[in-house]
């Protein structure tokens, strides 16, 4: 694996590998990183490639320019004619965030509002600063979740009560009061964010990536199973032992207790 930073600079989406951390960067900073197609259509090609071509990639941060994460759809842009048709490709791209095998961190600073709110609910962790604010105003332009997974992934996360009074209220909830209901993983000061996201990743990387990929899977896949049809999942869809990184840390466990 390179350490050196390969930059994939594309204009909307920034894209950055290094020392297996591939950094996503939502770049339209003087809209408040709003979501409009070109914008989603990077995205789409970076979760693509990650997932086809990531094999050097063990953890994926996603993150945005400026003075927010994102500020939601870019309402002032024309919808498509086949809007439809590109809702189904949106929800797909969302999906296949949150099935890459690597783990996902969202790192969130200011706004992170509706549109912005369901993409980092398709990450596994959301790690943010005292500046963040999360809201979901579906309901204060007469809209209602289209299959970016509100309805779905924010009861999971927070609960089915504490998801109603977001999306009824409309509400802004602040980084703190994020981490408090279990919606953030943490809170930090703005100054350490980008510290404790590398902490983060520096954590997660020592472990096994396949050990990582199994175990996000094993999750998911079993996430509302009776406990029952949870462990049949576990013994028979089983993924198995990485042997090289299990033999690494045997070496070195007993390497230390030698001396």
């Amino acid at each position: 694996m390179s350490e050196e930073p390969q930059e994939r600079t594309g204009g909307l989406v920034l894209r950055e590998d290094a020392g297996g951390v591939c950094t996503l960067t939502l770049n339209r900073p003087e809209k408040r990183n709003a979501i409009n197609q070109a914008l989603f259509d990077e995205l789409r090609r970076h979760i693509r490639d990650i997932d086809t071509n990531g094999a050097d990639i063990g953890i994926v941060v996603l993150k945005g320019a400026g003075s927010a994460f994102c500020g939601g759809h870019d309402l002032g842009e024309p919808r498509k004619a086949d809007g439809f048709a590109w809702l189904r490709v949106e929800a797909l791209t969302l999906e296949k965030l949150s099935q890459l095998r690597q783990p996902v961190i969202a790192q969130v600073h200011g706004g992170c509002y509706t549109a912005g709110l369901e993409l980092v609910l398709a990450a596994d962790f959301i790690l943010c600063s005292e500046s963040a604010l999360f809201a979901d105003t579906h309901g204060k332009f007469g809209l209602v979740p289209g299959g970016w997974g509100m309805s779905q992934r924010l009861p999971r996360r927070v609960g089915a009560s504490k998801s109603l009074e977001m999306s009824i209220t409309c509400r802004s909830y602040t980084g703190a009061e994020a981490a408090a209901m279990g919606l953030a993983n943490e809170c930090v000061p703005d100054d350490r964010l980008d510290v404790r996201v590398a902490e983060w990743c520096e954590m997660i990387l020592a472990n096994s990536w396949h050990s990582n990929a199994a175990n996000k899977r094993a999750v998911y896949d079993t996430d509302g199973l009776p406990l029952a049809e949870g462990i049949n999942h576990e013994i028979t869809r089983n993924a198995g032992f990485d042997k090289t990184h299990r033999n690494k840390a045997a070496g070195a466990f007993l390497k230390d207790k030698a001396r």
